[in-house]
């Protein structure tokens, strides 16, 4: 079920409804896989075994990155579906105390630093990898 927990009444609260470990491993993934692709061209420059190793490391680490997003977008989604909370409010239906914490727990995880955080690394590391590279295919 998408709310194990009934104590996330609000954002402060959230930490209660998720398993914060187990969501913070998969964003340490997503950023070490972030990592590791984008310093495979840096590595192939000195060593061609190396920088298959990261390209692998990188791609395994996207694999279960975005299959662990795919569940909980997916997660969200049948929750809405399910409930008919679209319908509900556009239409200005009433819903139930269940269904308000579940649209609470949805946006709450939109405001999610930790997704903030990877999407800046991811950002910011592709710019650096995009800097080196260049120095390395046309300046060096």
């Amino acid at each position: 079920m998408f709310l194990k927990n009934q104590k996330c009444k609000d954002c402060a609260g959230r930490q209660a409804c998720q398993n914060e470990i187990k969501s913070w491993v998969f964003v340490v993934i997503g950023l070490m896989a972030t990592v590791s692709i984008r310093v495979v061209t840096v590595l192939m420059s000195f060593s061609e075994f190396y920088g298959k190793v990261a390209w692998y490391i990188g791609v395994l680490g996207f694999i279960l990155f975005f299959w662990y997003k795919y569940k909980v977008f997916k997660q969200r989604a049948d929750y809405i579906e399910k409930n008919n909370l679209i319908r509900k409010i556009s239409g200005g239906e009433s819903l139930t105390a269940e269904e308000k914490t579940g649209i609470t727990n949805i946006l709450c995880t939109i405001r999610s630093n930790k997704e903030r955080i990877n999407f800046y690394f991811i950002f910011v590391a592709s710019f650096i990898a995009l800097l080196l590279a260049v120095y390395i295919d046309f300046i060096k």
